[in-house]
């Protein structure tokens, strides 16, 4: 009497992935588990960005125009505006970092540093409102380690982003000069002498008399 062996299981490829499929389709837990594992997949995918990737600038906005500029004028671009362009100023150089919104901008976790000079709060790594100047900073007072970090922010800024220009000084408001001052003051007074004088000088009369000025 022939014994009829126990059934074998088909382990090849084919079989392997039709039993996978047919398990898959006939469960759907096993669908919607397969759905967000391929979610998260793609979200660790895409948000995998090397931090020194080559700069691309951002077609969305027109490159702005190379030229200096100071405190005041960088002020404005903090992000905010609705262009949401934002400039920072490292080591006197003004950058464009719009590219790098997501630190630099608002929501940012640097982004107090948004249309500022941002070199004294990255050469103390201190992100307070305090720390920043509202005026021009020479940055003399930092130490050469400080210095040091500076440059090396400064550095990165180059390879990352694009410079407009440098970090200039603002003008010193324009004031006359010391002969100009004198010159001005003696016209002052030869003006009222001359009104004076002649308020007071007595007149002569048609036949040589003198008249005495009249008063009032």
């Amino acid at each position: 009497m022939e014994t009829k062996g126990a059934p074998t299981e088909d382990l090849s490829s084919g079989g392997f992935l039709s039993k996978f499929l047919s398990d898959l389709v006939d469960s759907p837990v096993n669908l919607a588990l397969l759905g967000v594992c391929g979610y998260l997949l793609y979200r660790v995918l895409k948000g995998r960005r090397p931090d020194d990737a080559p700069y691309v600038p951002d077609e969305s906005l027109p490159p702005l125009p190379k030229r200096d500029m100071t405190v005041e004028e960088i002020r404005p671009y903090d992000g905010k505006q609705p262009d949401g362009r934002i400039l920072m100023a490292v080591n006197g150089k003004v950058f464009d970092v719009t590219r790098g919104k997501k630190f630099y901008g608002p929501d940012g976790p640097y982004g107090i540093f948004a249309g500022r000079d941002a070199s004294r709060g990255l050469a103390t790594f201190a992100l307070s409102e305090e720390v920043l100047k509202d005026g021009y900073d020479d940055l003399s007072d930092l130490s050469p380690m400080e210095m040091d970090s500076v440059r090396e922010w400064e550095t990165q800024f180059m390879m990352k982003y694009d410079c407009i220009g440098k970090l200039i000084k603002p003008e010193p408001e324009e004031k006359p000069e010391d002969g100009e001052k004198e010159k001005v003051s003696s016209v002052t007074e030869k003006a009222v002498g001359d009104e004076v004088h002649s308020e007071t000088t007595p007149e002569e009369t048609s036949e040589g008399d003198v008249k005495k000025p009249s008063s009032e």
